[in-house]
């Protein structure tokens, strides 16, 4: 196997300050709409959002969505994984980060999503104790303006249509239509429709979320091969390399994977059997943020397209983290999908804003956004 470069640029280390507290969090938040995925009406995010103490005075805040088809984690196994480790956590130094994920992993295997809110709350306070920016620990900034991803996905045809012309004329460049939901004839004939309305010159994608069969899926893209689409995602089931393998030589749209990617070695294997021309990199499947830097830089050794994307719905720390992801790695080819966008309220003082289709990288220490306890306490589940 390809070995997985890392960045050019070392991690700045900050001076050393002691883990003081660790604390898992159970929130539900609400959607400013439900959205309908294949197979799944999301009318709540359920996440897991983590605060850490040090003992220099400063806090960190990280989150992780639940999404149990992807990741195998509930926020009920996060809470219970992330309760399980912050005893042998608390203490510790923070001035390297990376030997406290290798400690998670001796811990206990998988729980990448748990391990994820942990990670990313030890860079937001890292951040903040030595006055840096998060991308800063990450390497530095190659960007600090990106275009994001708007998620068409209603429901219904003409909600779609209707939305398509609301996104555009509010400046978005780049779009993700969610398909997969039922007859692929159907979803063609509304990833048409979309497609006409949004014309040429902007970033087009569909996702289908495992929601198709082999066949569906090639006759999906059969019947969308004349549209402007700039990739395809996650047709069929993340397990079937060759289901993926069939349907992208089977179209000139390049496929990506998402649901199909929780390793580097899924990055190689998609690659070496031409399955996918891209991925879709999460903070959840690849362990934190680090881990989705790794992957970013081997996706460039291998020629293969990014997408960085939190899950439907996090709230504005994840966003946040996103975007310093954002301007750290090497290249976002496709776009950049945050989903604090979707929720009617947010558990951040100043959320992440998304003008004429583009966010901007926060340029504060750690995370570079205030969190509101009192709000994240409003919607704390207890468990």
């Amino acid at each position: 196997m390809t070995a997985i470069a890392t960045p050019a640029r070392p991690h700045n280390k900050t001076a050393a300050a002691a883990i003081k507290r660790i604390e898992p969090i159970a929130v539900s938040l609400p959607m400013a709409k439900p959205m309908k995925m294949a197979g799944v009406l999301i009318e709540r995010a359920d996440n897991v959002l983590v605060k850490v103490e040090l003992d220099s005075g400063h806090t960190g805040w990280g989150e992780a969505a639940s999404a149990h088809s992807m990741t195998g984690e509930t926020v009920e196994s996060m809470m219970a994984a992330l309760r399980y480790m912050l005893p042998a956590l608390t203490g510790l130094a923070d001035d390297d980060i990376g030997d406290i994920s290798a400690r998670m992993d001796r811990l206990m295997y998988g729980n990448q999503s748990a391990k994820s809110a942990l990670e990313m709350a030890l860079h937001d306070a890292a951040g903040k104790a030595a006055g840096k920016p998060v991308y800063e620990l990450l390497g530095g900034r190659r960007r600090s303006r990106v275009p994001v991803l708007w998620l068409i996905g209603t429901g219904s045809t003409d909600g779609d249509v209707e939305e398509a012309h609301r996104k555009l004329a509010a400046g978005f460049v780049a779009y993700k239509i969610k398909v997969g939901t039922g007859d692929p004839r159907d979803d063609a004939e509304r990833t048409r429709r979309i497609c006409k309305v949004l014309g040429k010159g902007h970033l087009i994608s569909a996702d289908a979320n495992q929601g198709y069969s082999v066949e569906q899926a090639i006759a999906y893209v059969e019947a969308v091969a004349d549209t402007p689409l700039d990739f395809f995602e996650q047709p069929v089931a993340g397990h079937d390399l060759a289901g993926m393998a069939r349907v992208a030589a089977a179209t000139r749209i390049p496929i990506g994977f998402d649901e199909g990617l929780h390793s580097a070695d899924d990055l190689e294997r998609h690659h070496e059997a031409r399955a996918a021309r891209g991925a879709s990199l999460k903070t959840i499947k690849l362990g934190g943020l680090r881990g989705v830097c790794r992957a970013a830089e081997l996706c460039q050794s291998l020629g293969m397209q990014v997408n960085l994307a939190c899950k439907v719905a996090e709230s504005g720390i994840a966003a946040a983290a996103m975007l310093h992801l954002a301007a750290a790695v090497p290249a976002c080819e496709w776009g950049v999908s945050l989903s604090n966008q979707y929720l009617a309220d947010d558990v951040v003082r100043a959320p992440v804003k998304v003008v004429s289709g583009h966010a901007e990288v926060p340029a504060g220490a750690g995370l570079g956004i205030e969190v509101d306890e009192a709000r994240v306490r409003r919607y704390q589940r207890n468990l």
